[in-house]
């Protein structure tokens, strides 16, 4: 049998000849087994394995589509910014990142969320945003650019796609016929909102934003420097208490920084930057 399945890989397509294989598996295990139960039992984990398949195969187009859709409920939960002078400000740093991001390919959405909470989020498919009180919170142009290189990390990693995936599958949120699309947009403003980034997640968008931003001639060292400045706060703000250990995670940004750009100084004009905000707020 083995060197049938063998046969068939050479025309089939890998993602096929692993449904094939799974199929031929949960037969030759129940064969002799009646049990209605077991039989249950397997063809879920069949089913299960075909919704891994169908979340994991989608395209740029696919995940930018859900990322839209997502944005348009998520609209109804927080309060975005009129203010199109505001707006352009973040898209123009924003845009700036991404093209120098490792997914520069896909449209990015950026968008100011009238917030005083100090966080920023992202969802899949390019959608990031920034309240207006991590805008104020932060003292220069570089340290809002980290925080969205960061956020844009998220989606070159796919976190929020994977995060989802996971969740889907356990709630059964697709099936053999497709996926539930309505569920999945649920899921991922879920996940926008309210469920953190795994410990992983978090030093990996980490990573990814301090390389945008080197690449898009921002200081890097703002990066650290504005996570220090919050933790010394009364309290950190939720974007970084539901993250790891913040002061590991400035450890490691220092030390990924190269030494040829730790003196860059490409957008930390603070004077600056809140003579910009004074004509915002």
């Amino acid at each position: 049998m083995l060197a049938k399945v063998a046969s068939l890989g050479q025309w089939l397509p890998k993602r096929w000849l692993y449904s094939g294989i799974c199929v031929l598996t949960v037969a030759t295990i129940t064969v002799g087994q009646p049990q209605v139960s077991q039989a249950a039992e397997w063809w879920q984990l069949l089913i299960q394995g075909a919704q891994i398949v169908q979340l994991s195969n989608m395209s740029d187009a696919q995940e930018v589509a859900l990322g839209e859709q997502t944005n348009q409920s998520l609209l109804g939960q927080v309060k975005i910014s009129h203010n199109q002078a505001l707006t352009n400000y973040v898209n123009q740093i924003g845009q700036r990142l991404a093209r120098n991001s490792a997914r520069p390919n896909i449209k990015y959405t950026f968008q100011v969320v009238e917030d005083d909470n100090i966080n920023a989020f992202a969802t899949m498919g390019g959608f990031v945003y920034v309240n207006t009180g991590l805008m104020k919170a932060a003292d220069n142009e570089a340290q809002l650019a980290g925080v969205i290189g960061h956020e844009i990390g998220h989606i070159t990693g796919r976190h929020s796609l994977q995060h989802i995936k996971q969740a889907a599958i356990a709630q059964g949120a697709s099936s053999l016929l497709g996926v539930d699309q309505d569920k999945l947009v649920q899921i991922g403003v879920q996940v926008a909102l309210t469920l953190p980034n795994s410990r992983q997640d978090e030093y990996d968008a980490d990573r990814r934003g301090l390389t945008t931003m080197i690449q898009s001639g921002y200081a890097p060292s703002a990066m650290p420097e504005f996570m220090k400045k919050l933790i010394r706060g009364t309290s950190a703000p939720e974007f970084l208490s539901s993250h790891p250990a913040v002061t590991e995670r400035v450890s490691n940004l220092q030390k990924m920084i190269p030494a040829a750009y730790r003196s860059r100084t490409d957008g930390l004009n603070t004077s600056t930057y809140k003579q910009s905000l004074r004509s915002f707020f």
